[in-house]
Parts: structure tokens; C-alpha cells; sequence
């Protein structure tokens, strides 16, 4: 799983859903964490509560008697979610598209860390060179 904060990035194994291994790639005072829908067990929203944040998570399927009322209620949830989860999914695929993010090259958290971080500072400097020419 890669979790990205505004001041850092967090890398954890493969081979642990991503619901175990969020709560330990929370900052403190997370502010709003927005998360799919593997995130949606009472343990990983418990734990971003502890924190003191709020967890938008999104939601996949609502109980109701009348479906389009429920239908209703599910995109009214999710609508907010996915706006700004749509930014930062873009990010993820340009990565992997154009970055060679589709596959780790080396093994082990550290060198995958390393990986991970070469990759955000080479996108943050092609992205800051747009944003200097439509500025200037």
C-alpha cells in the first residue's frame, strides 16, 4: 500500500490488505483521509477517529427500501469523495503509466521506498516546471 501525506509518503508491504496496514501509515491529526472501499472495516475509521481525523470513505452499497432513494443516498455520499479522490488517483496512474510504477525493481520496503520517492520528486519537478510556464 502507498499512503501519500503532505509531507511525506508511507510504504508498507504488499502482502497485508491495505485495512490493516492504513492505521499505521496515519499521520497525527490526519485531518480528512480519504479512502476506497478496502478501507472500509471499523478498524481502520476507528483508528483514523483516534487520531482526530474524519474518514471519507467510499461507499459501495446502502440498505434501503426504495431504490432509487438509496441510489440517491449513495451518490450524495460518495459525490465528494470522489472528487478529490479523483485528483490523487491521476497521480497513482501517471505514475504507473509514465513512471514505471506498474512494478517494484528491487525487493525489500526500503529499496521500494526509495523507488517511490525517486518517482515523486521526478513528477513534482515536471509538474513544477508546467505550473512555472502557465504562471509566467
Amino acid at each position: 500500500m502507498l499512503a501519500i501525506r503532505q509531507e511525506g509518503i508511507a510504504v508498507t508491504p504488499a502482502n497485508i490488505n491495505d485495512g490493516k496496514a492504513g492505521p499505521d501509515a496515519l499521520p497525527d491529526n490526519p485531518g480528512e483521509v480519504f479512502a476506497d472501499s478496502a478501507y472500509r472495516g471499523n478498524h481502520f475509521g476507528d483508528a483514523v477517529r483516534a487520531k482526530g481525523g474524519t474518514p471519507r470513505i467510499v461507499a459501495t452499497g446502502m440498505w434501503g427500501r426504495d431504490e432509487a432513494e438509496t441510489l440517491a443516498r449513495l451518490e450524495a455520499w460518495n459525490r465528494p469523495i470522489h472528487r478529490i479522490r479523483g485528483r490523487i488517483e491521476k497521480i497513482f496512474g501517471t505514475w504507473k503509466r509514465s513512471y514505471g510504477l506498474r512494478r517494484m525493481r528491487w525487493r525489500g520496503l526500503a529499496k521500494a521506498g526509495v523507488q517511490i520517492r525517486l518517482t515523486a520528486i521526478a513528477y513534482n519537478m515536471k509538474r513544477s516546471l508546467k505550473v512555472i510556464a502557465i504562471a509566467g
